[in-house]
C-alpha cells in the first residue's frame, strides 16, 4: 500500500469485544526484555493504524522480528529473505517454487497445495521480488496458525530440494511425449513456462528492461524471476548453494500481525527453526548504484499487438529518474506525494501535457514512483504512441518539469491528496496484515526502519510544516530530482514484426546447443528421468505427515449480520451499522432491464466515463478535484446478478459505489445528484481520451488474465448471465472498444449516452445500501432521502425487456497466451445439489486436475470451479498442452464417477470450500451479498448445512448427472496461438 498512489488499499478489521485490546496488551513489553531467545528492541504505539509495533531481534542468529498487535482476527505471518541474484537464471524464483515441494518434517510432494485443503487459511502464497523473497499466510483460526507456521518454517529452512523437484519446477530437457523416446526433445518446467508467459506481456517486458537499464551495477541488472533463455543455465548444485547462503535466519526478517499472543509465535519459531542455527554474516546487501554524470538513451523491441486500437501507434517512451535511498522514510513519503501530484488525475501537469493532446493511448504502466529497489525511481512516459512523436514527447516532458518549477501546485490539489491519505488510514480492508507486510517489505529489506513507515500522520504534519517554512518546498524537490538530475534513462520500445520468430529461433538455438553436447548415455538418462518424473507425479501422495484441521473445527453457525430495511422516496434502502472508523459507504444498484438491446454493449463504456465527464457547474477537471477532495472515490460498474433459484433469470444493472468521511456526506450526495440530473455529454475531446485509455487497458489485460477471458467465452451461451458477461467483460467487449477507439468521430457515441442515462440513472429501478457507524446512521439516512428527492425528476416508467432464455453453446476459439476452458450448465445457489458440486470442483482440482495439468502437463495452473451463476467450469492457464488438458477434464469426471477418492479427500475439500465461504468481510462490505444477490443469512446457513452433509454418494451422483458424457450443455474455448490439432478438427471455430 503506497499511501499516495494508492497502489494497495488498506483497512482495520473485525470488531472483537474484549477486556483489553491486543494493542494495549503489547504496550506492556519493555525494551531489553528477553522472550524465548529474542530481545525486545522497541515498543511503539501507532494510533493512526490502531496498532502497537514491537521490534525484536534473535540473540543467537541476529534474525530481525516485527510484530504488529492489533484487534484483527485475520492473523498473518510472513518471513522474507534478502535474495540478490547476480544472473538471470531465475534462481530465487525457482528456489521459491522448490522449497514448497517438501521438507524434512513434511517430506510429501507439494505440501503447500496440500495445506490449502487442510486449513482454513485466508491467504497462502510466496512472492519473488527483485531483491527479496517473501512467504506470507493468514488465517483466523489459532490452531490453524500453528499448523501453517510449522509447514512454512520447515519449508524455508529445511527443504528437501530434490533434483526431481528442480526438474519439475525449474527446467528440464524431456521428450515432447515422455513415454516416446523418438519424439523430439524440448524444454519443460513450471517456472520456464511461467516466465515465457510473463514476457509475452509487452508492458511487463518494458518494465523489466527499464529496471535493468536504470540500475545496471548490481542485482537490479538481472531478471530475478528468470529470463527464459537463461533459465536452462541453472544447475541443481547452484540452486542448493543459493539456498544455503540466502535462506538463513541471519538474512531473515519475520513479521507477525493480528490479535494472537506474540509469545507463542516466538516460542514456536525458536523451537522449530532458529535454535538449530548459528549466526552467519550474509553477504547480501545491495550497494548504492553509481550516479551517472550524463543521461542515457536506450531502445528495445517487442511483439506487435493485434488488438492495438491504432496499429501505427504501438511505441512506448519513458524517462526514468533515479531518486534517493528508500530507507529515508520521510524523503520517500515526499517523493511519492510529489509523484501523485505530477501524474494523478486530470488536474495533474503531466496528464494535461501528455494524455489530453492524445499523443498516446495512456501513460505507460511503469509510470509513477517506484520504491521497490534500494534507490527509488520515478518514471514518466506514454504507451500507444507513434514513432514520429518521439522528439515531441521528450520536449513536452522537459517543458512540463520547467513549468512545475515555475508555478508549483494549487493548494487544493495538495489538500485533495492529503485527504486521500486520511481516508486510506481509516478505510479497513480484510487483508490489512498482508498490505502492511508488503508495504514495509522493501524498506526493511535494506535495513530501513519499518516502524517509521507506519507513522503516517507524523509525516503529514512534518510535510505541512516544511511547506509553511518554504512555500517553494515541492518546486525545489522537482528542481533537484528531475531538472538537475543526470541519472536519467530515456527508454523507447517499438514493435518488431519478426519479434516472435526471433524469440522462437533463439529458443531453438539454445535447445540445439544443449542437445548437441549429449552422449548416447545422456539421451538414455533424459528418457529415464522423464519416466521417473512421470512415475513420481503419478504415485498416490501420502499427505498424512501434514497437520490438518478437522471438519469439526469449523464453526457450525454463521455470525448474523443485522441489516435494517428502509425506504427513501419509494426507493428501497438497506442500512447496515458497522464499525467503519468514521467512514460512510454508499451503494446503489440501478436495473437496466428496460435498456434497448442495441445499447447494451455500450454499458461498460458508459460506466467507465459517467463520473469523468463533468456534471452540473463542474467541468471534468473540477469534478475530478471535488471527488478527490470530498470522497474516497466514486465508481460505476456493470453488474450481472444471477437469480439464486433459476438459471434463466438474472438481473442486469449497474452498481454505483462511493465512500466518504462522515463530515463530507452532503458533498458526496451532491456529486451524485449532479451526475444524475445534469451530466455533461458535450466534450468529444474528453470522451476520446477516456476511450483510448480503456481500449488500451482492455488489450493489455488479455495476456495477463487470459484464463478469465477464455472462461467467459466458453460459458457464453449456457445461461443468459454468462452471455451478458461476455458482452460486458469478454472478448466481444474488447473488440467493440477497439472499434470505438478507431472511430475518427465520436459524436454518434456521445448521442447515445443521454439515451443510456435515461434508462440507467432512473430512481424507478433503483435500490440503495448504506454502511456507517450507529452514531451516523440517521444522518446518512437523511442525506439519502434528500438525494432521492433531488433526482426524482428522472423517474420514468419504462417497460422491462423480458429476461431471455438460452440457446445451446457453440464452440469458440480465440488467440492469446495459452489457456483452455470448458463449462457445463449446472444448478443455482439454492438448489440442493449446489453444495455437492462445490465440494466436487474443489476435490477434483486438488486430487486429480492439479497433478494432471500442472505437474504432468507443465501448465501454471488448472482445475475446476463451481460458480455462483450456476456454471460448473474447468480451466487451465499458461498451458503448453491445451488439447491434452481437455482430455484431463474428461478424465477428472471419470475419476469422480468411479469413486476413486477417500473420505479424507472429501473432508479436505470441505475445509477448502469453507475457507472461501468464511473469508473475512470488511465493515464496508457487510450485508452486500444480501443487497446485491438477495442471499440472506438464512440461505447462507442452509447452504452451510448442506456443505457439512455432503457424502461420497452425493459426489458420484452429481458427477454423473451434470458432468457425464453426452451432456449437451457444455462449451469449450481455448485462448492462444493457432494450434495444429485444432486446425484439423472440424468441431472447432477459430476466431
Amino acid at each position: 500500500w503506497d499511501p499516495v498512489s494508492g497502489k494497495k488499499t488498506v483497512f482495520h478489521s473485525s470488531w472483537r469485544s474484549r477486556g483489553s485490546s491486543a494493542g494495549e496488551r503489547a504496550l506492556q513489553y519493555t525494551v531489553g526484555q528477553k522472550i524465548h531467545g529474542f530481545t525486545v528492541k522497541q515498543v511503539t504505539a501507532v494510533p493512526d493504524l490502531f496498532l502497537t509495533a514491537v521490534k525484536l531481534s534473535h540473540d543467537a542468529t541476529g534474525a530481525q522480528y516485527l510484530h504488529a498487535a492489533r484487534d484483527d482476527s485475520n492473523n498473518l505471518f510472513s518471513v522474507q529473505f534478502r535474495t540478490t541474484p547476480m544472473d538471470s537464471t531465475g534462481v530465487p524464483h525457482i528456489l521459491e517454487h522448490t522449497v514448497l515441494c517438501g521438507s524434512q518434517r513434511f517430506p510429501c510432494r507439494d505440501p503447500f497445495f496440500k495445506m490449502l485443503n487442510r486449513s482454513l487459511s485466508t491467504f497462502m502464497n510466496a512472492f519473488t521480488a527483485s531483491d527479496y523473497t517473501m512467504y506470507p499466510f493468514s488465517t483466523q483460526n489459532a490452531k490453524d496458525f500453528q499448523n501453517l507456521l510449522s509447514v512454512y518454517l520447515d519449508a524455508v529452512f529445511f527443504p528437501c530440494l530434490r533434483e526431481l523437484d528442480f526438474w519439475q519446477e525449474g527446467w528440464r530437457l524431456e521428450h515432447e511425449t515422455p513415454t516416446d523416446p523418438s519424439s523430439r526433445l524440448v524444454f519443460k518446467g513450471v517456472v520456464f513456462n511461467e516466465m515465457k508467459g510473463v514476457f509475452s506481456d509487452n508492458e511487463r517486458l518494458y518494465a523489466q528492461h527499464l529496471q535493468n537499464k536504470l540500475l545496471p551495477d548490481h542485482t537490479y541488472s538481472v531478471v530475478s524471476g528468470g529470463e527464459p533463455l537463461a533459465i536452462p543455465d541453472l544447475t541443481w548444485e547452484q540452486l542448493k548453494h543459493f539456498h544455503a547462503t540466502h535462506y538463513h535466519p541471519s538474512n531473515a526478517r519475520f513479521f507477525t500481525y493480528g490479535d494472537l499472543p506474540l509469545e507463542q509465535h516466538l516460542q514456536q519459531i525458536e523451537e522449530e527453526a532458529l535454535s538449530k542455527f548459528e549466526r552467519t554474516e550474509p553477504n547480501t546487501a545491495v550497494p548504492p548504484q553509481t550516479h551517472w554524470d550524463k543521461p542515457r538513451l536506450d531502445h528495445v523491441t517487442c511483439r506487435p499487438d493485434a488488438l492495438a486500437p491504432d496499429p501505427m501507434k504501438q511505441n512506448t517512451l519513458c524517462m526514468s529518474y533515479l531518486l534517493g535511498d528508500i530507507t529515508d522514510t520521510f524523503e520517500v513519503f515526499i517523493l511519492s506525494l510529489l509523484s501523485s501530484l505530477m501524474i494523478s488525475g486530470p488536474n495533474s501537469p503531466f496528464y494535461k501535457a501528455l494524455i489530453e493532446p492524445e499523443i498516446g493511448s495512456d501513460f505507460s504502466s511503469s509510470v509513477g514512483f517506484d520504491g521497490s529497489t534500494r534507490q527509488a525511481s520515478f518514471t514518466i512516459g506514454l504507451q500507444g504512441m507513434a514513432e514520429a512523436d518521439t522528439e515531441t514527447v521528450k520536449h513536452i516532458i522537459a517543458q512540463s518539469i520547467d513549468d512545475i518549477i515555475a508555478t508549483g501546485f494549487e493548494e487544493e490539489q495538495i489538500e485533495a491528496l492529503l485527504h486521500k491519505i486520511e481516508i486510506q488510514m481509516k478505510h479497513q480492508s480484510t487483508s490489512f496484515g498482508l498490505a502492511l507486510a508488503s508495504y514495509i517489505a522493501s524498506c526493511w529489506n535494506h535495513d530501513g526502519d519499518p516502524v517509521q513507515l507506519l507513522k503516517i500522520s507524523e509525516n503529514v504534519s512534518r510535510f505541512r510544516q516544511c511547506l509553511k517554512e518554504n512555500p517553494r518546498y515541492l518546486q525545489d524537490k522537482v528542481q533537484h530530482y528531475f531538472k538537475d538530475n543526470t541519472h536519467r534513462l530515456t527508454l523507447t520500445m517499438s514493435p518488431d514484426e519478426s519479434f516472435l520468430e526471433k524469440q522462437a529461433e533463439a529458443e531453438e538455438q539454445k535447445l540445439h546447443q544443449k542437445i548437441q553436447n549429449l552422449s548416447d548415455a545422456d539421451h538414455k538418462d533424459i528418457y529415464e528421468k522423464g519416466l521417473q518424473l512421470l512415475a513420481a507425479q503419478s504415485t498416490a501422495q501420502d499427505a498424512s505427515c501434514l497437520p490438518a484441521l478437522k471438519v469439526s473445527d469449523i464453526e457450525p453457525i454463521i455470525p448474523y449480520t443485522p441489516v435494517q430495511p428502509g425506504n427513501a422516496g419509494g426507493v428501497p434502502v438497506q442500512y447496515c451499522e458497522q464499525p467503519t472508523n468514521g467512514m460512510v459507504y454508499f451503494r446503489a444498484m440501478c436495473n437496466l432491464n428496460s435498456l434497448p438491446e442495441d445499447l447494451k454493449i455500450y454499458v461498460p463504456l458508459f460506466c467507465s466515463i459517467i463520473t469523468k465527464l463533468g456534471c452540473g457547474e463542474l467541468d471534468y477537471r473540477q469534478q475530478a478535484q471535488r471527488i478527490e477532495l470530498k470522497t474516497g472515490g466514486m465508481s460505476v460498474s456493470p453488474q450481472i446478478i444471477p437469480d439464486t433459484d433459476d438459471l434463466d433469470l438474472y438481473e442486469q444493472g449497474i452498481i454505483l459505489s462511493s465512500s466518504c468521511l462522515e463530515r463530507n456526506l452532503p458533498d458526496m450526495f451532491q456529486l451524485w445528484s449532479d451526475i444524475f440530473n445534469c451530466p455533461r455529454f458535450d466534450d468529444e475531446q474528453r470522451l476520446r481520451v477516456l476511450v483510448m485509455m480503456s481500449a488500451q487497458e482492455l488489450s493489455n489485460g488479455i495476456s495477463y488474465s487470459g484464463h478469465m477471458y477464455a472462461m467467459t467465452r466458453a460459458a457464453r451461451s449456457l445461461t443468459p448471465t454468462a452471455d451478458l458477461q461476455e458482452a460486458f467483460s469478454g472478448m466481444d467487449q474488447v473488440k467493440f472498444m477497439k472499434r470505438i477507439a478507431e472511430m475518427t468521430d465520436l459524436t454518434s457515441v456521445l448521442r447515445k449516452l443521454p439515451r443510456i442515462k435515461r434508462h440507467l440513472l432512473n430512481p424507478e429501478n433503483m435500490r440503495c445500501a448504506v454502511n456507517a457507524t450507529p452514531q451516523k446512521m440517521s444522518e446518512a439516512a437523511g442525506e439519502v432521502e434528500r438525494f432521492i428527492g433531488n433526482i426524482a425528476a428522472n423517474r420514468k416508467e419504462r417497460k422491462p425487456v423480458r429476461p431471455t432464455v438460452v440457446e445451446i453453446l457453440k464452440l469458440d476459439h480465440l488467440r492469446v497466451g495459452n489457456l483452455s476452458h470448458e463449462c457445463v450448465r449446472a444448478v443455482p445457489f439454492t438448489h440442493a445439489d449446489y453444495a455437492s458440486l462445490c465440494i466436487l470442483a474443489r476435490m477434483m482440482t486438488a486430487k486429480f486436475l492439479h497433478g494432471e495439468i500442472r505437474e504432468k502437463g507443465g501448465a501454471y495452473g488448472g482445475g475446476a470451479r463451481m460458480g455462483g451463476g450456476g456454471l460448473f467450469s474447468f480451466y487451465s492457464y499458461r498451458d503448453p498442452n491445451s488439447t491434452q488438458t481437455l482430455s484431463a477434464f474428461r478424465g477428472g469426471v471419470e475419476w469422480a464417477r468411479a469413486a476413486k477418492f477417500t473420505q479424507q479427500d472429501i473432508d479436505e475439500a470441505k475445509l477448502s470450500v469453507f475457507s472461501a465461504v468464511d473469508a473475512p468481510v470488511a465493515p464496508s462490505d457487510k450485508g452486500l451479498g444480501r443487497f446485491l444477490n438477495g442471499i440472506t443469512d438464512e440461505m447462507k446457513q442452509r447452504y452451510r448445512e448442506r456443505l457439512f452433509a455432503v457424502t461420497d454418494k452425493n459426489l458420484i451422483d452429481v458427477a454423473g448427472r451434470y458432468l457425464g458424457v453426452g451432456q449437451q450443455t457444455c462449451g469449450v474455448a481455448i485462448l492462444g496461438p493457432e494450434n495444429e490439432s485444432i486446425r484439423k478438427d472440424p468441431s472447432w471455430v477459430v476466431k
